[in-house]
């Protein structure tokens, strides 16, 4: 058992002010190792506070200890007060066994609760925290959750990874960037060597992404840093039998203990962090949903600033029974275009449907365009890719200036008019697309973006399907339900509306061929079109009051 150092203590105090945390006191740190079922163990460590515990917080994931990795986890709430056990992943960090990502969590979160109820310090009940991975790891726990769980605080964290990588039916080839990090993570010596490895890790991976199949190259990449990406890239039926380990949706309907979800508007784990909510609230569970204007990359410090103090209020609250009703509403939720904060009672609040029908001209109109006029077409080409600009990724992602892929000949952007006032929308918005292409396997991405005086265009919301897959034809209506978005287009721009075949590296290139994306080895042109006739294609929005 050691104490933190000055320099630690300086750090935590540090990262205390920036949050608008109390100032933190000293804990001490002991690694400890905890048996599982099948003979491996796991390491940890346990943080003690010096004064008297608040409670017990368990942290379970993959990235390991070090202190950077635990200053927004372990050492945020051990400054605070609380006990806590922050324990690696199998095969990850001082660890035993092999890491097989998402597969063995339901059972080794079982077997650490049930050593940690065999410990002396144990308090009889105990919270969990953390993001990313660290949440999906609670949502495993929740699956089956324990009597004694009291709270969780999960930071943009999925239940199902079999669908955050196949569900619109093209592959999320962020997969391949998180096994990068994990292969780097495993080999770096030090903080700065990490940071460096990931600084280089897209220009390795550009060959990967754009070999044609994918997936040979990237066997031959992650043949012995991470040869469990193979199957994920594989299997794009979520009902095969391979994935069920990694798909926790039965924890939206077992857990019990009080839920705070923090999620952000451009992360990758959007969609899930509003389900896990909606279906916890609709259960009647105590649950509570913030949602600010991050990407993923702003879990570690970006976010911190709300996040953290929202965090231990939740487990002051029902950990440590120190803040009855520290929360006011149920929803706290930033207006992205206004960056004001608004408190809700649920979410989503009540909302008018405003549509937009898309016309010729790229045009966005309140009126829909009769029955003779023509519609839209372009080329996509998977062997030179609509690429990704912004949006909901695992890194460099978030709000972009997107007028560049606005004017690209693959893509189909339509502008509303100038809005005479602001216009609030809050909740999901959705596209219809009567919508055809010469050969039948598609994809179909949409984005909505406002565009300001000066021209300049940023992302607000989109959303991916791949029509031949899920349809089975070339023509066909297409609705498709967008990312949820709080947002105020403000008075003087417009909104608007882009359609492509493609966003490339965010999701695998449509080949063309029905084949799965990353396995098949040629690549062919599609032609699509949008049908504008008798208003069939439209753009509804949710519009609320004023923020």
């Amino acid at each position: 058992m050691v104490s933190v150092p000055l320099a630690g203590a300086l750090a935590d105090r540090w990262f205390a002010r920036r949050n608008h945390l109390p100032t933190p006191g000293r804990y001490t740190i002991a690694t400890v190792r905890i048996p599982m079922r099948d003979g491996v163990e796991l390491g940890a460590d346990l943080y003690t506070p010096r004064g008297s515990s608040r409670g017990l917080v368990l942290i379970r994931g993959p990235y390991g200890r070090d202190p950077v990795m635990a200053m927004p986890a372990a050492r945020l709430f051990a400054g605070q007060g609380y006990t806590v056990l922050f324990a690696s992943s199998r095969g990850t960090a001082d660890s035993g066994g092999v890491f097989d990502p998402m597969r063995d969590e339901v059972r080794d979160g079982q077997d650490t609760v049930t050593w940690m109820r065999r410990q002396p310090w144990y308090p009889g009940r105990f919270g969990t925290v953390g993001g990313s991975y660290l949440g999906y790891t609670q949502w495993a726990m929740l699956s089956r959750p324990p009597v004694d769980l009291a709270a969780a605080v999960v930071v943009m964290g999925p239940h199902d990874f079999a669908r955050h990588t196949w569900d619109t039916g093209a592959a999320r080839l962020d997969v391949i960037g998180w096994a990068e990090l994990i292969a780097t993570q495993a080999s770096a010596r030090n903080p700065l060597a990490m940071i460096l490895a990931q600084a280089t890790a897209p220009r390795r991976l550009r060959p990967i992404l754009s070999a044609t199949p994918t997936v040979p190259a990237a066997d031959r990449h992650f043949a012995t840093t991470a040869p469990w990406v193979h199957e994920r890239l594989t299997r794009p039926d979520l009902a095969d039998p391979f994935w069920a380990r990694m798909q926790h949706a039965d924890a939206l309907e077992r857990a019990t203990c009080p839920v705070l979800v923090l999620a952000g508007w451009q992360d990758i784990f959007l969609a899930q962090s509003v389900e896990q909510y909606t279906r916890l609230a609709e259960r009647g569970v105590d649950v509570a949903l913030t949602v600010g204007a991050w990407a993923h990359a702003d879990i570690t410090f970006g976010a911190q600033r709300v996040m953290a103090p929202e965090s231990l209020a939740w487990l002051d609250t029902h950990l440590a029974h120190a803040r009855p009703g520290a929360r006011a509403t149920p929803v706290h939720v930033e207006v992205t275009g206004t960056d004001a904060w608004v408190r809700l009672p649920a979410w989503p609040p009540a909302s008018d449907a405003r549509t937009l029908h898309l016309a010729p001209g790229g045009r966005l109109t309140a009126h829909a365009p009769g029955s003779g006029v023509a519609g839209a077409s372009f080329t996509y080409d998977p062997a030179d890719p609509t690429p990704t600009v912004g949006g909901n990724l695992l890194g460099d992602g978030g709000y972009a200036d997107d007028s560049a892929l606005a004017a690209r000949a693959d893509v189909l952007a339509y502008d509303g008019d100038r809005l005479p006032a602001d216009l609030t929308v809050m909740g999901v918005p959705s596209v219809r697309l009567v919508h055809a292409s010469d050969l039948p396997d598609a994809d179909l991405f949409v984005r909505v973006s406002e565009v300001d005086g000066a021209g300049r265009s940023r992302n607000v919301s989109e959303g991916y399907v791949r029509v031949g897959a899920r349809d089975g034809a070339g023509s066909a209506t297409v609705d498709l339900e967008l990312l949820p978005v709080a947002h105020t287009f403000r008075a003087g721009h417009r909104v608007r509306l882009l359609v492509a075949g493609g966003s490339f590296p965010q999701f695998s290139r449509n080949p063309g061929t029905g084949e799965n994306p990353l396995t098949a080895a040629r690549l062919a042109r599609n032609r699509h079109t949008v049908v504008h006739a008798d208003g069939g294609s439209a753009l509804t929005l949710p519009v609320t009051a004023a923020a």
